[in-house]
């Protein structure tokens, strides 16, 4: 650029014109003007395009105020519409389903829930696996939807908080330890089997055992003794009809008249064995049974 000087005069005054004078020039010329306005067209390019991505990805990701896509962001946390997979471990402090819907967990190995404390270490573990369920814990308790506990288990005990126990399996209920409850019943129609295959069945209350059937017989089968004991009290069989039928007969020197009828007649040792009635007792003449 050339800058010249101008130099006004007034009429009647002489002044010498000054000659044309060169100050400086200023300016970008040639290939640097070049490569500028290409410089400056790519940042042009690469804004359009930045912008364009940002519009794109808002649009597919489904940007709102209000969240992206099916997660929203509420004032009690975030909502979540539909079915979602998480890759990695998911931190939360509750997580619960819409009102008129259910909750699912889903996984192609196993659904594991950890629970820690402020130090980072695991105190609870739910592992869902694909043949089992595991529980590791102090204790595990299930309750009802009123709070009631209804099946605890720690390290000590298991606890049924229910008011019935069923067991519907076709073998029944195995137990290798002692078992304390207030009442063992089956159900309508059905039979209730009490056994030990190999050891000794024991049934203990302080103020009193009461077996019934109301439908049905009693049947107490041992190999070897069935003993009846009673500490304080009596031994009381009320019924119309007692039958002892396999009752050994006694027996005499010589031969005695049966019409049929027999007489109860117990051993020193507590055995009980028949004898022919008579007019009077006959258990001391048929007492060899004893011997």
């Amino acid at each position: 650029m050339v800058r010249e000087q101008y130099t006004t005069t007034t009429p009647g005054t002489s002044l010498e014109r000054p000659k044309n004078e060169y100050v400086y020039k200023i300016g970008i010329y040639g290939w640097r003007k070049r490569c500028l306005y290409l410089f400056v067209l790519l940042l042009l390019i690469i804004l359009v395009v930045n912008f364009s991505l940002t519009i794109w990805i808002l649009k597919v990701m489904w940007f709102s105020p209000t969240g992206m896509g099916h997660l929203r962001v509420t004032k009690e946390g975030l909502r979540l519409e539909g079915e979602s997979e998480f890759l990695f471990p998911l931190y939360a402090k509750e997580i619960h389903s819409r009102v008129d819907s259910s909750l699912l967990l889903q996984s192609t190995h196993n659904v594991t829930v950890n629970a820690r404390n402020s130090n980072g270490e695991v105190t609870g573990r739910l592992n869902v696996g694909p043949k089992m369920v595991e529980f590791h814990g102090q204790q595990f308790q299930i309750n009802s939807k009123d709070g009631k506990p209804l099946f605890t288990v720690d390290e000590n005990e298991v606890v049924i908080g229910t008011d019935k126990l069923r067991v519907t399996g076709p073998e029944g209920a195995l137990f290798e330890h002692s078992v304390e409850t207030p009442l063992v019943k089956a159900e309508a129609f059905k039979q209730l089997r009490l056994e030990s295959p190999t050891r000794s069945l024991s049934m203990d209350a302080p103020r009193g055992i009461n077996i019934k059937a109301q439908a049905g017989n009693i049947e107490a089968l041992s190999q070897m003794d069935i003993k009846l004991h009673s500490s304080d009290g009596v031994l009381l069989l009320d019924a119309e009809t007692v039958r002892l039928p396999k009752l050994p007969e006694g027996s005499r020197g010589g031969s005695g008249i049966s019409q049929g009828l027999y007489e109860i007649c117990v051993c020193p040792d507590g055995k009980l064995y028949l004898s022919v009635a008579g007019m009077g007792s006959t258990c001391q003449e048929y007492s060899r049974v004893c011997q």
